[in-house]
């Protein structure tokens, strides 16, 4: 069905895609290549929401030798009027003869209705070449479109012996300076970075992205249950943030908005943040991926909570001992059976320390 110069144009594709890896929420990243007569005529890419898309960009590059060409696409062209006009449309208009694209959108806006308006005009679509690749590219926007909340990714750095603090709390630094830049890489690309009061008490961590030359700063998200953070942390400067609670305390959170910061309150039955309405209420704020830094007790909390989808672990060639703090806080188990299963995604080493990415497999 795809020959190897269609691969060889669609992993084109997938690198100009992915140079708005930190820059495209809340839309996907998506590349563009038109080929007439076995050259590129045009390409382009999606670098920000409300700015033109990748078709429109290749379209304007190719002119009138659009007519007749293939293009390529990671995803499947837009069929409604956002804050641009629709991309099937364009290459109807363009006359185009043929569209390759790695995977359908999962927006119930297009799903499939994008396709079906090109091949009503007599365009030849073909679909699901390097599916996977453009699927893992826009991870969190199809979570959020197919489940109503975005993916989340949990960092942790630790020791060999799985500690990520001593027993008084100091973390800094466990791991080294190629971990930890390779950790603001993750945090650029993320939409929220989100922690708990208890990283906040003992860090003060500013949470922002410094190691990595980014235009945009995700949102910064704290889970404060009593509402415990000071107006003053570093996590409120350089711009707005989000806290969650679970009581409606009038003064501090006035405090809060005095200094920009907006706070939610979303108690659940035991008067702690419901971490599930957290999620689902960052997937209605159109956030696609959320980056996880915060202490053992809040990591274990949203493991067990069920709404961590990868896990960013840091290992370090150290030992810290009994003493020192775990990497999550979960509930006891009595039967093996019970024990949350993960697979291996990927393993590699940086510096003296090895990064070890895994997710949550489904259940039996």
């Amino acid at each position: 069905m795809f020959s190897p110069a269609d691969e060889h144009y669609m992993a084109r594709c997938l690198r100009l895609a992915a140079r708005g890896l930190f820059t495209t929420t809340p839309n996907p990243r998506v590349g563009c290549v038109i080929v007439r007569d076995g050259a590129i005529v045009g390409e382009g890419f999606h670098e920000r929401a409300g700015e033109p898309h990748a078709e429109t960009h290749a379209l304007r590059a190719a002119g009138s030798r659009a007519a007749g060409a293939t293009v390529y696409l990671t995803l499947e062209p837009c069929s409604h009027h956002g804050r641009t006009p629709p991309c099937a449309d364009a290459l109807v208009a363009a006359g185009v003869s043929r569209v390759v694209a790695a995977m359908g959108d999962p927006n119930p806006r297009v799903a499939g209705e994008g396709f079906a308006r090109l091949r009503a005009a007599g365009v030849r679509v073909a679909t699901g070449l390097l599916e996977e690749d453009a699927r893992e590219l826009n991870i969190g926007f199809v979570a959020r479109m197919t489940r109503g909340r975005p993916w989340v990714r949990l960092k942790v750095a630790a020791s060999l012996d799985g500690k990520t603090a001593l027993g008084n709390g100091t973390s800094q630094w466990i791991t080294g300076e190629a971990a930890r830049a390779d950790g603001h890489r993750w945090r650029a690309r993320a939409c929220a970075v989100l922690t708990g009061i208890g990283t906040v008490k003992a860090d003060d961590p500013q949470l922002t992205v410094r190691a990595v030359d980014t235009p945009r700063q995700p949102l910064r998200v704290l889970v404060d249950s009593r509402l415990e953070v000071a107006p003053g942390a570093r996590i409120f400067g350089n711009g707005g943030a989000l806290v969650f609670a679970a009581v409606e305390d009038r003064a501090k959170i006035a405090a809060l908005r005095d200094r920009g910061v907006e706070v939610a309150v979303l108690p659940n039955a035991a008067g702690k943040t419901a971490l599930g309405e957290v999620m689902r209420e960052l997937g209605r704020r159109e956030l696609n991926e959320v980056h996880v830094e915060a202490g053992f007790k809040l990591n274990g909390s949203l493991v067990a909570a069920g709404v961590v989808d990868e896990l960013v672990v840091y290992l370090a060639p150290s030992l810290i001992g009994e003493s020192g703090q775990g990497m999550f806080n979960l509930p006891a188990i009595d039967d093996l059976t019970q024990r949350s299963r993960l697979a291996w995604r990927d393993i590699q080493r940086l510096g003296d320390d090895l990064r070890v990415v895994a997710r949550f497999a489904p259940g039996p």
